[in-house]
């Protein structure tokens, strides 16, 4: 059986050899184009001791060899993900696909159990030794008032009942800890996030009803998606993208049952940026209209059975962007909240940037 490690630098040599348009590529124009040297292209692509590149390369190599227009003019370039068309972008992802798991190979990774691999290189994973800020909504205190053991002064009192999404808050938590084991994560209230945290990875659950930080990012993000509060309980709200004629509201969907309002689908956003405040940091943003939403956003990427598929659709879909951001359905079932597929475009309502066609 031909050693993994030399297949995958058959398959780069081939990819180059065979080159665009009619046009063969050295290794010194391909190296160029993504950001190598020539003597490195050569040692990917040896036929005696070849080296695996770095994963990051290859998302580089798919989108290249994606589309002819990489080589249409002189020097030679690698256009943005979000410049591809359909047909390009479905190139790209095939080709990253095989040489992916080529490279797994390489590296000995099995494709299961997967679980590790999501704690370790999932969208949740940061940097060894960069603290994780949760900033998490609180109920209003007329919500508290009639709860059960949110007396401070109470016998039994529960402090974690302050937070508004704790269903989101306990999934996101225990998963932020196991993926990030030498980082520091800690909680905050809106009110209480301090100067120190601004310099940390922040994670934002909760909308622009309760959570005044999200309310200040939404506005400070490069990101066309914006919160409709919701005015009452009445009001479902919605999250809109575009603007002007191409703007589109996506709200929830509630059914009647006698005096009750049942959710049946909420809407939420997922949001990854660089900091506006530290761009060595990020800001991530789940956010549902609902609590429901809330808590699906985050099982996105933290659910045992689904994450990693989503995980492999970020990282196709959004390559090489530092800032991207998905608008999701949420089913809710029987009370339940059903973990959105990105794989499915009944789940998938608007995604930013936006495919070129």
């Amino acid at each position: 059986m031909v050693d993994p490690a030399l297949r995958l630098a058959q398959k780069l040599r081939q990819l180059r050899i065979e080159g665009l348009a009619g046009t063969s590529i050295t290794q010194r124009e391909l190296g160029a184009a993504i950001g190598a040297s020539g003597p490195l292209i050569s040692s990917w692509e040896s036929s005696s001791k070849p080296k695996a590149p770095p994963h990051a390369r290859l998302a580089s190599y798919c989108s290249f060899f994606a589309t002819e227009r990489s080589v249409a003019q002189q020097p030679f370039r690698v256009l943005p993900v979000a410049q591809l068309t359909s047909t390009e972008r479905a190139r790209r992802d095939e080709l990253l696909h095989e040489l992916t798991s080529l490279w797994n190979e390489v590296k000995g990774h099995k494709p299961g159990p997967a679980a590790a691999n999501a704690f370790t290189h999932g969208h949740w994973h940061f940097p060894a030794g960069e603290d994780i800020t949760i900033v998490c909504s609180a109920l209003p205190p007329d919500y508290l008032e009639p709860m059960p053991y949110t007396d401070p002064n109470a016998p039994d009192y529960v402090e974690l009942y302050k937070y508004a999404d704790l269903d989101a808050l306990l999934e996101l938590f225990g998963h932020l800890r196991a993926a990030n084991p030498h980082s520091d994560v800690r909680v905050r209230t809106p009110d209480k996030v301090e100067t120190d945290d601004y310099g940390t990875h922040l994670v934002l659950l909760g909308g622009v009803d309760w959570n005044s930080i999200t309310a200040e990012f939404l506005h400070r993000l490069d990101v066309p998606v914006r919160q409709l509060p919701r005015e009452n309980e009445a009001e479902a709200g919605g999250f809109v993208v575009g603007e002007g004629e191409d703007e589109r509201l996506y709200a929830p969907e509630l059914r009647r049952e006698g005096d009750r309002e049942i959710l049946v689908k909420d809407v939420a956003h997922f949001s990854r940026a660089p900091s506006p405040l530290h761009d060595t940091r990020t800001v991530t943003i789940c956010n549902g209209m609902y609590a429901r939403g809330t808590h699906g956003i985050v099982r996105a990427l933290t659910d045992a059975k689904f994450r990693d598929g989503n995980e492999t659709y970020l990282r196709t879909r959004f390559a090489g962007e530092k800032a991207f951001s998905i608008v999701s359905r949420v089913k809710v079932f029987l009370g339940k909240t059903v973990t959105p597929d990105w794989s499915s475009s009944e789940d998938v309502l608007h995604e930013w940037p936006v495919r070129v066609a």
